[in-house]
């Protein structure tokens, strides 16, 4: 048995493939600078294996030293009001479900620090986070001497450093060796059986039943359902109280305490079979909506029409990549100011404030997140143009 066919969830044999992508760029939300640089950015290979004992899904191709997670990595999405309202009713709940006033929290994967300030802001009495990304320029938080940053990856190596709260956002789908991991965190939990483990994932269940082949990309080693996330941690050592999809369905939430005793299985772990069906036929129905698309963009093509994509992150270049786009789309449009200006890697499209499509003036945008539809449509209209508004839905 390979070891490409051994998973790295649960240690089952047998992991199948689903979906294959060659030479993708091996970073998706890197600042380059120059077209040339961007086409010369490292790629890799996606073999995106299912396992069918416990749901998980991996490239088992990912070779993390490919990658890069440094102060020009740029991943905040806080610029969009739609998803800033979410983070911070998101980081409201949190405080007020588990009561985090005056409590520490350790945050793993913090980015630019913006979700653990507000836990601060909110609240808790202190707080350390953890990312090789951390801008210290970048904290403007009011909160921010109440919290340490340490700008490395979190490891067994930062045991001590105990805390009321573990909160994990949006980081676990970058890490391969994921039972690894989440036993790392159990090992520095401890005794300590007050604790609470808060993690936070995209939800491969959406990804498969809609062949969102846009969020594959070679950063997202690691793609968890309901079911998987909590088998994971339930068989690390925890208990899962909460398992929840927030954001359209797009994410998936993971609420937990650490047992000396093994826990019973959480409901959400009957999802196995549903999800089997969906993985069986991926390949075939992603293959098709891919196909639908690069129709799609020559069709806009042969009608000479102006194109842009809105969104220049993961999403983008994975969408870019994958139809292997070029002068077909004009350039990606991004709220983010620290993105603007940069080039995309693998392609090298550039990315474009709102304000340039004025100059531009766009038959049609591709949205790459449907959720900002709605904010994008307003900020279209707020700049006097009405350019064709397209989604990434399969019956898009």
């Amino acid at each position: 048995m390979s070891a490409r066919e051994t998973c790295p969830a649960c240690g089952a044999a047998g992991m199948r493939t689903i979906h294959r992508a060659a030479s993708v760029p091996t970073n998706s939300c890197i600042l380059l600078d120059t077209v040339e640089e961007a086409r010369a950015w490292p790629r890799g290979e996606i073999d995106l294996r299912f396992c069918n004992a416990c749901g998980f899904a991996s490239n088992m191709a990912f070779d993390s030293g490919l990658t890069e997670y440094s102060d020009r990595y740029e991943e905040t999405q806080g610029f969009s009001p739609t998803f800033s309202r979410f983070h911070t009713e998101l980081a409201r709940s949190v405080v007020e479900r588990h009561d985090l006033h005056g409590k520490r929290v350790l945050e793993i994967g913090c980015g630019k620090g913006e979700f653990l300030m507000l836990l601060c802001e909110m609240g808790a009495a202190s707080g350390v986070g953890f990312d090789p990304a951390y801008i210290p320029a970048r904290n403007t938080s009011g909160a921010a001497d109440s919290a340490r940053f340490i700008r490395d990856f979190y490891s067994e190596k930062y045991k001590d450093e105990s805390a009321d709260f573990y909160c994990c956002k949006m980081t676990l789908e970058h890490i391969h060796p994921v039972r690894e991991f989440i036993s790392t965190v159990r090992a520095a939990v401890g005794s300590d059986l007050d604790a609470t483990i808060f993690f936070q994932v995209p939800d491969v269940t959406r990804i498969l039943r809609e062949c969102s082949f846009e969020d594959i990309y070679y950063e997202h080693c690691s793609y968890f359902a309901p079911g998987s996330i909590a088998r994971l941690f339930r068989e690390c050592g925890f208990r899962v109280d909460r398992v929840a999809t927030e954001y359209d369905d797009q994410y998936l939430t993971l609420e937990a305490v650490p047992v000396e005793s093994p826990a019973a299985p959480h409901p959400s772990e009957d999802d196995l079979p549903g999800l089997i069906r969906l993985a069986d036929d991926f390949s075939v129905r992603c293959r098709n909506h891919v196909l639908s698309w690069r129709d799609r963009l020559d069709d806009l093509k042969r009608r000479d029409a102006t194109t842009v994509i809105w969104g220049s992150g993961s999403k983008g270049v994975s969408f870019l990549t994958t139809l292997d786009v070029g002068e077909e789309v004009a350039g990606a449009v991004d709220i983010n100011p620290h993105r603007q200006g940069h080039v995309m890697p693998g392609t090298g499209h550039r990315i474009l404030a709102p304000e340039d499509l004025m100059e531009l003036n766009p038959d049609a945008v591709v949205v790459m997140n449907s959720i900002y539809a709605p904010e994008i449509g307003a900020q279209l209209r707020e700049l006097g143009l009405t350019p064709e508004l397209l989604t990434l839905e399969v019956d898009a």
